[in-house]
């Protein structure tokens, strides 16, 4: 039997340690012997053509397009959230009119694929044949230009991206701004601050911690959706091997080298996101680290109780 004026060895948290889970090392295990699989499966596959895909990687046709990707991405995606910005703003303003309009906007441009939309923009010409400026119904026309002139297939894919971008935006930062209590904007205009300026000044900079996130997911899909402009003749990174795969026929290996493209802008994307994200929560990070310390600190003191025990001091 135990003496029980000896503390039992078990109970001592000294000797604590959590319990090995075996189970999870076998899934880690199988995992990656799965995984090794897969890779060497794909790399000694001779029907991916690796050598072509190598040759074609960095081929200038293909890079050109590449930089048209990149070019509509960021003009879309700049276009998008600021289109976006005024939509939130006008889903909460205080104006029946400014919240049906925005609320409809949004309506028609998630409900409706993307496809449809650029589509429609690049055959605009067929439904408008002239674009004119002047009074409505009665008035006289100040100007007037052919479509087909102002909706080429740039104008087209920029329009139908931004414009639909703009729908997915306004709901994201509308549910940032709504995120901030509000009580932010009511002690704002207390202190005499207009609404615009405490929506920039305090409101905005708080809700980026809920609006960077589904912004970057939302930029990554914006990647990914400028190969549908390819439908409508715009030379994009995946036209450019379209094009190429059109004359050589080598289908397959083209496909990878816009595939490996794709990997390697999102890879980089995500880092960027990653790094604004610490950025905008240093605040919440300090909080979660000081709420930690007083119950580290009452660990520390349950870890020497039975120290202290064993010494007689207690």
């Amino acid at each position: 039997m135990t003496d029980k004026t000896t503390p039992d060895p078990r109970r001592n948290v000294e000797f604590a340690h959590a319990p090995r889970n075996y189970g999870r090392w076998v899934a880690w295990i199988v995992v990656l012997i799965l995984a090794a699989d897969v890779i060497i499966s794909v790399a000694l596959n001779p029907n991916f053509e690796w050598h072509v895909v190598a040759q074609w990687f960095t081929e200038a046709s293909v890079i050109k397009g590449l930089g048209v990707t990149l070019g509509l991405t960021v003009v879309s995606m700049v276009l998008g959230t600021l289109l976006g910005l005024l939509l939130a703003v006008g889903r909460l303003s205080q104006s029946l009119l400014l919240r049906r309009l925005s609320g409809l906007y949004v309506w028609f441009f998630r409900g409706t694929p993307l496809l449809v939309q650029l589509l429609f923009w690049y055959n605009m010409s067929t439904l408008f044949p002239h674009v004119a400026l002047g009074l409505p119904f009665v008035g006289p026309t100040f100007a007037s230009w052919n479509t087909n002139d102002l909706i080429t297939p740039l104008t087209a894919a920029i329009a139908g991206l931004a414009l639909n971008e703009a729908a997915y935006m306004a709901e994201i930062i509308r549910a940032g701004l709504l995120s901030v209590d509000n009580g932010q904007a009511e002690t704002a205009q207390a202190f005499g601050m207009s609404r615009g300026r405490a929506l920039r000044r305090i409101i905005i900079p708080q809700a980026m911690r809920s609006i960077i996130p589904p912004t970057g997911n939302q930029l990554i899909s914006m990647i990914k959706a400028t190969s549908l402009v390819s439908v409508i003749a715009m030379g994009d990174l995946l036209y450019s091997v379209q094009t190429i795969y059109n004359r050589t026929f080598e289908v397959v290996p083209m496909l990878m080298v816009a595939v490996i493209w794709y990997l390697l802008i999102t890879s980089v994307l995500n880092v960027g996101q990653s790094f604004i994200e610490r950025f905008y929560s240093k605040g919440t990070r300090r909080t979660v680290a000081a709420k930690r310390r007083p119950a580290a600190a009452a660990g520390k003191v349950v870890a020497e109780q039975p120290n202290l025990a064993q010494k007689g001091e207690l």
